[in-house]
């Protein structure tokens, strides 16, 4: 088999099937030559439209959900497994294949390369299977012979293609033409920069394709919440007959049974949610989209970016700390105005910066706004309270914590009971809290794993702490004392009236 793939004049045979390649001694094989791969065999298999070996069928229908195999290679697929599944050398496996097997030239304009790429949340991951890949194409000699030129990130081939990382920025992609992209952990591409960066990323991405015959895209991941393109793609997809689109589920130990059942058991008696998912490539149920896109857009002003301080205005504020490292460091300041809490400005500094600076800026600002206090969180430690005080402003720790701050945002939002800037980090971080639900009924909101939400922070804990500080305020008269909403207003009626005594409306 060996001899009958040898490259003629730096490039691989065309007609070899990817299994071929993955049981040949000397292109795959040794990766590959224990039984341990016959599930992914059989994914690949149905992935590029390849028959079923026999015995082979139970395992297609037990992942995929349909009945018939496909007979043509699938325009994309995606791949919903647990954690240690053998996904990234896969990954890997495909992205060469695709590169070094395939024949674009024909279909390439004077200068322009057919691009394979490896994209993930940040680099550093995407190194995970761009490694894979940089094994294999260094210890098969027939591919070591196709590379033109190599970098850390990309690998130039002699046949006009080229390997390389790219990170899941919608305005990356852009402009490629793509042979194959593989998309890596796609369950966990967010982004501040975008509420929906996952479905960018692949509207960005699926253009370039058009003009490749047989160009594929391979989403791999982990699941993890019932939203976003993985989600979306089981949804549509899942038990599809004959569809373009392949989706293949399938718990760790059906794709790589050498990893110990045990091992696997106690991680479910730990946590069985968690667990459910890590390896049992079940969507989670305990988490789910705290706000809805379109009930924050209702609430958001287009255009407006601050507002400028107005006399007989009062205003409050709220600041998230940070020490520079990781975090950034956010304040906004808002004010009441006809029943609504207005957001007038937002403030973020990115890591790195020096606190003592931040401070500074910030407090002129404050002051701008005729504010003399302004409150945080208490997670800081005591440097926000002193560096603000040596600045004149006094800082007070906020009464409520971070989970219970969003809960008190939530009716703010879907009452339209707030006013919020035209600024789309906020919108991204607003849109990604995630609502999760603790084994004893208790909610917590807080962002996405690797996600950030000190712009949502700073801009919930002002609205609904001034809100809070306004409800206080206000006082009952004739009569059992009434309740009141997030903002001061009376929700339920016993023939009483209050005089709102909050600054603005003496």
């Amino acid at each position: 088999m060996g001899t009958s793939v040898v490259c003629q004049k730096n490039q691989a045979a065309p007609g070899i099937t990817i299994l071929d390649a993955m049981r040949d001694p000397l292109l795959f094989g040794p990766w590959f030559k224990d039984g341990t791969w016959d599930s992914w065999m059989v994914f690949l298999s149905a992935l590029f439209g390849l028959p079923l070996e026999k015995g082979k069928a139970a395992i297609f229908r037990r992942q995929t959900g349909r009945q018939t195999a496909p007979r043509k290679p699938a325009r994309e697929g995606w791949v919903i497994a647990g954690r240690r599944a053998g996904k990234s050398l896969i990954a890997a496996l495909v992205a060469v294949f695709m590169a070094c097997f395939r024949d674009y030239r024909k279909h390439l304009g004077p200068g322009e390369r057919a691009t394979v790429m490896v994209i993930a949340a940040d680099r550093r991951q995407a190194r995970v299977v761009f490694r894979y890949i940089t094994g294999l194409m260094e210890r098969i000699p027939m591919l070591v012979g196709m590379v033109e030129s190599q970098t850390r990130e990309t690998i130039n081939l002699k046949n006009r293609v080229t390997l390389e990382v790219h990170t899941a920025n919608f305005r990356a992609v852009r402009g490629y033409t793509v042979a194959a992209a593989i998309c890596d952990e796609v369950a966990f591409w967010r982004s501040d920069e975008s509420a929906n960066p996952d479905a960018e990323i692949l509207n960005g991405l699926r253009p370039g394709m058009a003009t490749i015959p047989g160009a594929m895209l391979l989403c791999i991941s982990s699941p993890y919440a019932r939203r976003g393109v993985l989600w979306e793609a089981y949804r549509q997809h899942y038990g599809q007959e004959n569809d373009a689109v392949l989706v293949w589920q399938a718990d760790t130990r059906s794709m790589n049974p050498t990893v110990e059942e045990r091992f696997i058991a106690e991680a479910y008696e730990q946590d069985e949610v968690v667990a459910s998912a890590e390896y049992g490539a079940e969507f989670r149920r305990d988490i789910e989209s705290f706000l809805l896109r379109e009930a924050v857009e209702a609430v958001t002003v287009p255009e407006r970016r601050e507002l400028p301080p107005v006399s007989g205005l009062s205003y409050e504020a709220y600041c998230d700390p940070s020490g520079g490292s990781q975090d950034s460091m956010t304040l906004a300041i808002a004010h009441h105005e006809k029943g609504r809490a207005v957001l007038d400005a937002l403030r973020e500094r990115r890591p790195p910066f020096s606190p003592e600076d931040v401070v500074r800026e910030f407090a002129a600002l404050l002051k701008a706004y005729r504010v003399s206090r302004v409150r945080g969180d208490r997670y800081a430690g005591e440097w926000p309270r002193e560096r603000f005080q040596a600045q004149g402003i006094r800082y007070e720790v906020a009464s409520m914590v971070k989970s219970d701050l969003y809960l008190g945002f939530l009716p703010m939002i879907n009452s339209r009971q707030a006013e919020l800037l035209d600024h789309p980090r906020l919108l991204a971080q607003l849109c990604g809290l995630e609502r999760k639900t603790a084994r004893g009924g208790r909610d917590t909101i807080d962002h996405w794993p690797g996600g950030h939400d000190d712009l949502a922070n700073a801009a919930a804990g002002e609205l609904v702490e001034a809100a809070r500080e306004r409800t206080r305020l206000s006082i009952s008269c004739f009569g059992e004392p009434r309740r009141f909403d997030p903002l001061g207003n009376p929700v339920s009626g016993d023939g009483s009236w209050h005089i709102d005594w909050s600054p603005g409306n003496w």
